[in-house]
Formats: structure tokens, sequence, C-alpha cells
């Protein structure tokens, strides 16, 4: 309910003396150092935007050349006092930003100068250290505002007195104050639709009735119970937030409101009508001891049978994430037959029923993630179990299987998380020695499904055509040691759709992988893995974003910044690896490629001698020995070899000339004998 303070359009801008910025009838002075309002600006200016100067006092003439404003915002300065005479020639002021000043000061002069508005729509006083009887004052006369906002100050209680004229009031803003009490404060204002009393004490709400109201944001309180009025009146009632509470129980809400989104995120909150050793206080009632003043009523609630009362046919999203809800009771969900959002996670369940006829049809998310989920209950062959479910979270449970054909009718389903359950894909491998396979996870067919995470569930040696019938396009299985024992020829179904793989910490080696046939890879995560040498097959990809931390690369290849994979690369994540500073060619080679961000250079390390060095600023000593390390050997070989072929050239020269003549002789005497012709 936070109010937004816009700074109008968005064309060419002039530039007043002031450095004030000038489009149309807007002029934008932020941050300009300005100790008091600008007087040569156009007269026609309609929004003065003064945020994070320096102004103290907005004087009786300060604002005397803008007869036409209609919004100014003064957020961020050192605002002290408003002259009662301030507003006189601007009376058609609308919107009106004070926040984050100190208007506590003198508080009953600037409501003076605040009278004079008649025409005030919206009002922002936030960060100001007014107390309650400080705001009465300054909003007193402004029976015109319908928003109002009051955030971050210093009230504590509030009653019928503070907001008594602001008939018109339509949005109301009390957040981050120290209210721990509210006396029927906002029994008169008729028209309010949005409030929002979040990060203060309140300890509870009781005889809640303000049926015209929309949207209620009470959360980050120290709320115990909310009970709504016991009446057959028609809340308007569309949103309720009382996430970051304590409740211990379901909130007994409107019986009749069009209440469709229920925010009870992280509280204390269970049913009780069973305990986990069996016993049942579906009879047992609390008694609700109000007082006010010399007056006492004695409120009885059930604490399940008057929750039934209320009806919930509208409600479309329900958040109970972070709580002690360990079952729902009977008859619970069939109340909200328009639920399309169910948040479960993070709960003490031990059994979840899925059953033909629920009104979990119209359900779109379910997230039942990290609770004690043993078994998925579903009836056999039913063709009805979530027809629209797109998004299913079963994650850190302790599952082994889930009911054969649980997808079968989910003709929607897209994103599946059965990660850090104890879970094997159907088919398995066969087993010497073993009747029948265990239980498994079948999700072969499930056309639609595009998202699977597997992280963490000990799969061991995959084998056949777990993913026949799939197009998945990401796919999780991280954290599985044993997953890759052999070739990736199990996932040969995915190489035409596969985008996004991770198998990270798989202990996956680079003797045991190919990915040349996944072709549509576009990010990859081999991380946390023992590979040695970087696999070939990746440069023929076009991959966006690779992740190889983690391993044991010396180096990488030195023509990959000029391969497919190292021209489509964008993101790159190298750090935690062995390399050899005298053979980063390749790192040189990646520096140069126009677009790609290796997003943890900062954290790569090369390694000479027993130095761990950073590859981006090496030393010139260390430079120098490593190309003298990595000269051409072929040279190297010629300057030693050339002395010792010179050497025998000139031996052989001697001796040919000190035994010329005795050759020559030799010669002649051999081959003298004349010929006949």
């Amino acid at each position: 309910l936070a109010v937004g303070w816009g700074s109008g359009a968005v064309t060419a801008w002039a530039t007043s003396p002031d450095g004030c910025k000038l489009v149309q009838s807007t002029a934008g002075c932020a941050g300009r150092w300005l100790s008091s309002v600008p007087g040569n600006l156009r007269g026609d200016t309609e929004e003065l935007l003064l945020d994070d100067n320096t102004i103290q006092v907005l004087g009786n003439a300060s604002l005397l050349s803008y007869h036409q404003l209609r919004h100014l915002s003064l957020t961020k300065n050192q605002l002290e006092l408003i002259e009662p005479g301030a507003f006189f020639s601007s009376q058609g002021l609308h919107v009106l930003s004070l926040a984050d000043n100190l208007l506590f000061t003198n508080y009953s002069l600037t409501a003076a100068a605040l009278s004079a508005l008649p025409a005030l729509r919206t009002l922002d006083l936030a960060g100001n250290r007014l107390t309650e009887d400080m705001v009465s004052v300054l909003v007193w006369n402004l029976s015109s505002l319908e928003s109002l906002s009051v955030a971050r100050n210093i009230i504590m209680r509030l009653d019928s007195s503070v907001f008594t004229n602001l008939t018109q009031l339509l949005e109301l803003n009390l957040e981050k104050n120290y209210i721990f009490e509210i006396d029927q404060a906002f029994e008169g204002l008729q028209r309010l639709q949005r409030l929002n009393v979040a990060y203060n004490y309140l300890p509870c709400v009781v005889e809640f009735g303000l049926t015209q109201l929309r949207v209620l944001n009470v959360s980050n309180n120290v709320i115990e119970w909310f009970l709504a009025l016991e009446s057959d009146d028609l809340f308007e009632l569309e949103v309720l937030d009382l996430s970051h509470n304590r409740l211990l129980f379901f909130p007994v809400l409107p019986r009749q409101s069009k209440l469709h989104s229920l925010l009870l995120k992280d509280n204390e909150m269970s049913f009780y009508q069973r305990l986990p050793n069996g016993t049942s206080l579906a009879n047992v009632t609390v008694q609700f001891l109000l007082i006010d003043g010399n007056f006492t009523n004695i409120t009885t609630v059930s604490l399940w049978d008057e929750i039934c009362h209320s009806n919930l046919s509208s409600l479309r999203l329900l958040d109970m994430s972070q709580n002690q809800v360990w079952y729902l009771p009977e008859g619970f969900l069939a109340q909200m037959p328009s639920l399309t959002h169910l948040k479960l996670n993070q709960n003490c369940l031990e059994m979840f029923h899925l059953a033909e006829g629920d009104p979990l049809a119209m359900l779109t998310e379910l997230d039942l993630s990290q609770n004690r989920l043993e078994e998925l209950g579903a009836e056999v062959d039913t063709r009805d179990i979530l027809p629209n479910l797109q998004l299913f979270n079963l994650s850190t449970n302790r599952l082994r299987a889930l009911p054969p054909g649980v997808f079968t009718y989910t003709r929607k389903i897209a994103t599946v998380d059965l990660s850090h359950n104890r879970l094997d894909l159907c088919p398995q491998p066969a087993v010497t020695g073993e009747a029948e396979s265990p239980p498994c996870v079948d999700i072969r067919g499930v056309q639609t499904l595009t998202h699977l995470s597997l992280a963490g569930c000990g799969l061991q040696g995959l084998g056949g055509h777990p993913f026949q019938g799939t197009s998945l396009m990401h796919l999780d299985l991280s954290d599985n040691h044993q997953a890759l024992s052999g070739d990736l020829e199990w996932l040969q179904d995915l190489t035409r759709t596969l985008q996004v793989l991770s198998l990270r910490n798989t202990s996956l080696s680079s003797t045991a992988v190919d990915f040349s046939a996944f072709n549509s890879l576009v990010r990859l995560d081999v991380s946390g893995n023992s590979l040695t040498v970087f696999p070939t097959s990746l440069g023929a990809l076009k991959l966006r974003s690779l992740d190889l931390r983690d391993n044991c690369l010396p180096a990488l290849p030195p023509d990959i910044a000029r391969t497919p994979l190292g021209q489509s690369l964008r993101d790159i994540y190298l750090s935690r690896n062995p390399y050899n500073c005298c053979t980063l060619g390749w790192w040189d080679g990646l520096q140069h490629v126009q677009g790609l961000r290796v997003a943890d250079g900062h954290k790569v390390t090369c390694s000479y001698g027993s130095r761990t060095l950073s590859p981006r600023v090496l030393p010139e000593p260390v430079l120098r020995s490593c190309r003298w390390q990595t000269a051409d050997l072929a040279l190297l070989y010629l300057v030693l070899a050339l002395p010792t072929c010179l050497t025998l050239l000139v031996a052989f020269a001697v001796v040919f000339l000190m035994l010329k003549q005795k050759l020559l002789k030799m010669v002649k005497s051999r081959c003298g004998v004349s010929s006949s012709y």
C-alpha cells in the first residue's frame, strides 16, 4: 500500500538557471542542494519536484508564483516548518509529499498551512517522527484526502479521534510504526478500501468489522488471533495478509466476503480436532474475554466448526507455508472450489490425498515441499486428478514413489520438482535375484512436462528410456553421485528438446560423457565433478552459459575462443580449478571474445610452483619464466643440434682434403683399364 510518486512525462528537457529540468508543466529540481524553492520557474508549472535538497522552511512567499501547482514533492529535505500562508496561492494542490523531513518540530503551524488545501487528495507524511496526537492535528481539516501515508513514524496507539474528519479516505498507510492498540480508529472511515498496518506490534485483531475494506495488510506484527465480527453482512474484503505473525489458529473469517487472496505465511498455525496421539478435540471451544473500560464481553469460539461457516468460494490464493500444520481437516479444501494457488510448503504434513472430484480441479500451482510426506495418496484409475495443474513442487520430503499414473491426466503439467526425495525413475535396470522392481516414478508419455528437478534423489545407474514421450527443456540431475556411472544414452530421448541441463556434483569424469548429440542445449552445469580434461564434444555446441567450477581442469583448449562454443557463450564460470599459469593461452583468448562474461573471473586462480596467482595480473618474472618453459621445442632442438652438425661437416672436409691424392690414385688404378669398342 506504499504511495508512489511519479515524475511525469519523459520527453526532451530544458534547463532553468537553478539547474532544474523543465518539460512541459513539470519542473524537476531534485538533488540540487537548494535551500529554498526556486522563484524563476514557469508560472504555469503544475508539478514541482524538490526531493533531496536542504529546504528547512516553506515560507509564505515560497510558492507565490505557482498558481497552477497540482503536485508538490519535498521528500528528503530538512523541512521543519511550513508557514500558515505558504499554500494561499496554490489551493488547487492535489498531491503533496513531505516524507522524510522534521515536521514534528513545528507541527501545529504546519497543520494550519495544510488546512488551506481544500482540494488535496494525496498526502505523504512518512518518516517525520510524528506521534498519533501530532497526526491528528495535521490532518484535522483535510476532509478531501483520499490517500494518506503516515508510515515510519512513532505512532503507538490509535483511537477514534485521530482520523475523525477523513470521510473521503480510500487508502491509509500506517506501516512501520509502534502501534500496539487500535480502538475503533477506522469506524468513521466509511470509504476506506486499502489499509496497511504492517510492521507494527499488534497482538490480536478481534471483532473485525470493516465491511467496506478491500485490502487489509497486517503482516509482520505479533498477532495470535484474528476474529471477524459475527455477522451475515457481506464484506468487500478481497486480500487479507496475515503473514509473519504468531497466529495459533486458522483465522475466523467473515461469513460472507469476496476474499480471493489469503496470506498466512510464517505463523504458528495448526489444527487441533485430532492430535498426533489420536486424541479428538472436535467439541473443544475457547472463550475470549474482551474488556473495554467497564464493559466486559465474552466470545465463545469453536476451534474448527466456526471456520466452516465462512464462505471461501471465491478464494484463489491460499498461502499457509512456514507453519506447523501436520494435517488438513476433512472438508477443509472443499470450501475453496475456485482455488488456483495452494502453498503448504515448510509444514509438518505426513500425508496428502488427491481424490477425484476434489475442489483442486481448478488448481494450477501446488507446493508441498519441505514437509514430512511419506505418501501421496490417490484413488486408483482416477481420471480427474489435478486436470489444470501446471506446477507441482514435492521437493524435500520422504517420498519413495508416487501413485501410478498420477501425471497421466494432468493435461497441463509443465513443472515438477521431486528433488531431495529417495526416488527412482522407471524403467529401472533389472537386478538379478529380485522378484519385482522397487517402486519408482514414471513420467514417460507426459508430453506437457518441460521442467523437471531430480536433484539429490539418489538416482543410480539410470538406463533404458525414462524420458520417452516427454519434451523436457529443463532437467536438474545434480547431487546424484551414481546417476552417471555409465554414458548418457538414457538421455537420448531429450537430445532435440533439452535446453538446460544440470549435472552438478554427479561424479562426472571426462571419459564417460559425450554431449555432441545435445544440439539444443543453451545452459550446462557440470560443476563439482572430477573433470581432468575439457570434454571435446562441448566445442561444437552453441551454449550461452557453461559452469565448470570445482573440477580438476589444468587448462581449457587453446582454441576454445574460436570454436562454436566460444563464439556463442555469454556467461562462463571457471573458478576453483587447478589451472597452470604457464598454459593460459585459452584465458587470453576468452578475454577478447565480444559479449562473453567470466562471471566469477575475480575468483579464478592458477598455480605457479607453490604460488597461487590471479591470471588477470601475472607478475613479469612469472611471464618470462613461462615464456622460456613454453618455448618452441623444435627451435630448441635446432639450436642444440647446429653446433654438432657444423663440427661433423668440418671434420668431413678436412679428412677429404687430406686423403684427396690417395683417393684419386685409387680411383684411377681401379678404373684405368682400357675398354675395346
